[in-house]
């Protein structure tokens, strides 16, 4: 199954997420197929960058947001 997830980046104690597109069998920062945005939760709002067009397209073929990463879209209104 393909989901969109988040990958995480950044030094210890200072993350930085990627949001990918990744066969659910591959390990949260290993192998991915696309990269749809990112995430920053550092700053103070948060940061949030999405290609939305990118986000329909995998959604229309059947990927799955994870639980954070659809609360980030419906916080953010990328999925309507």
């Amino acid at each position: 199954m393909v989901k969109i997830r988040l990958r995480r980046m950044g030094a210890k104690k200072n993350p930085f997420y990627r949001i990918v597109v990744a066969d659910s069998r591959y390990p949260r920062d290993g192998r991915f197929i696309e990269e749809l945005g990112f995430y920053d939760p550092t700053v103070e709002p948060s940061v949030v960058k999405v290609d939305a067009e990118k986000v329909q397209k995998w959604i229309a073929s059947g990927a799955q947001p994870t639980e954070t990463v659809k609360k980030l879209f419906d916080k953010n209104s990328i999925l309507k």
